[in-house]
């Protein structure tokens, strides 16, 4: 895998298995990384192709296969409903390819295994992008929890208000045995986040889900009560029925980094009020790479984006996000830390698999980590069911 003998750095060629929003999302990234090179995408619309063929002189394909199978691609970003995930990666680990993952890696631990033992078989690195991790910001209050200067950390809460639930949504995206639904799909970024600072080591879980809208089938909010090895404790809360949003305690500033609009209140419940769901679905694809809805993700982030309120206390100090990077409430005084902001987590995601394949640099995000992070939704949702701590068995460490 490593390729230290090497004078010059090597090109690590990618290909993207679907150019939904989450595909078109990494492009800026991938285009901007001095040795990566945009090589390929698969996807079924014909116009999506052709218009991907265009803008960046490479190959396009239909099937995810034949992008697998291509010797024009060294590794693979998966983009594609997380119910194909599992197929999608054991495709490219056999031929080879390296591989980052959407999240949530897979929807049972069993397939988790299936892919973790299909790459180790074949070689190849797999990192499962959890970007929102990667921001600059809680990769900061990560080192600083780590240096002890605070003392150590005793709580952990991520925090997050908004309107998941009413933004056009696929169906498999309303059906959690799909994987939809917010514990999965938004849960797994919270979960990875407060392991991330915590140390990895999460011992029980206790939880309840709220599905409070029956024409969206799906858990729209969850209230986790996080406790870790060390015996630190951790909050994750998410709200995604449109009501109060999080926006209006950081600063405006959205995940995504820019100041976010409230022109309308409830705007996302209005909307989806007047559309059916084949329209929905229609509206939810114009938002793909190359749609009328799409967003221009290279010129989107203006500040450190905010997924949530994130607060982090230690012994001897508090820690939370800025506009421009972190508040340190330490035992004298309060000081703001500001951190550049031409960085992303995108950016880190696709340094972290490039430094894995040509370093040997093990990743923080492998296969282990993310099987960790989907056990702790799978007992978010078994807590909820059962009215009982959940404890776990699958937890990994951060070894960096």
């Amino acid at each position: 895998m490593a390729h230290l003998q090497r004078k010059e750095s090597p090109v690590l060629r990618i290909g993207i298995a679907g150019l939904g929003i989450a595909g078109s999302s990494i492009i800026p990234a991938f285009l901007k990384h001095p040795n990566v090179q945009l090589s390929a995408a698969a996807t079924r619309s014909k116009e999506r192709r052709e218009k991907f063929a265009s803008d960046y002189q490479a190959e396009t394909f239909h099937s995810i296969e034949e992008l697998c199978q291509s010797s024009s691609v060294d590794a693979i970003y998966i983009a594609t409903p997380t119910e194909l995930h599992t197929e999608h990666v054991l495709l490219a680990a056999e031929n080879k390819k390296h591989i980052i993952v959407e999240k949530p890696m897979a929807i049972t631990l069993e397939d988790a295994d299936k892919m973790i033992e299909a790459a180790e078989k074949n070689g190849v690195v797999m990192i499962v992008g959890h970007s929102h991790s990667f921001e600059p910001p809680i990769r900061k209050i990560r080192e600083i929890v780590r240096s002890g200067e605070l003392g150590e950390v005793r709580m952990i809460h991520n925090w997050y208000f908004n309107d998941w639930i009413y933004r056009p949504r696929t169906p498999e995206e309303l059906d959690t045995q799909l994987g939809g639904g917010v514990t999965f799909r938004q849960g797994s970024h919270q979960f990875d986040i407060i392991r991330l600072i915590g140390g990895g080591l999460i011992r029980s879980v206790r939880a309840m889900t709220g599905v409070w809208d029956l024409t969206r089938p799906t858990e729209g909010s969850h209230t986790v009560f996080l406790e870790f090895e060390s015996g630190a404790a951790a909050t994750a809360v998410y709200n995604g029925y449109d009501h109060f949003h999080s926006t209006e305690l950081t600063y405006g500033i959205s995940e995504g980094g820019p100041v976010v609009s409230t022109d309308v209140y409830a705007k996302s419940r209005r909307t989806i009020d007047q559309v059916g769901r084949i329209e929905e679905s229609q509206i939810k694809s114009l938002a793909g790479y190359g749609g009328s809805r799409a967003k221009q993700y290279d010129h989107a982030e203006n500040h450190h984006p905010f997924f949530g309120l994130t607060v982090v206390s230690c012994e001897k100090g508090d820690i939370r996000q800025s506009p421009n990077g972190l508040y340190v409430y330490g035992e004298d005084k309060r000081y703001e830390i500001a951190l550049p902001a031409a960085a992303t987590g995108r950016d880190a995601v696709i340094a972290e698999l490039y430094d894995a394949v040509y370093t040997d640099r093990p990743p923080v995000h492998d296969g282990r980590w993310a099987k960790a992070n989907l056990e702790v939704c799978l007992a978010v949702l078994e807590s909820s069911k059962q009215r009982k701590e959940i404890y776990l068995n699958y937890q990994t460490a951060v070894t960096d």
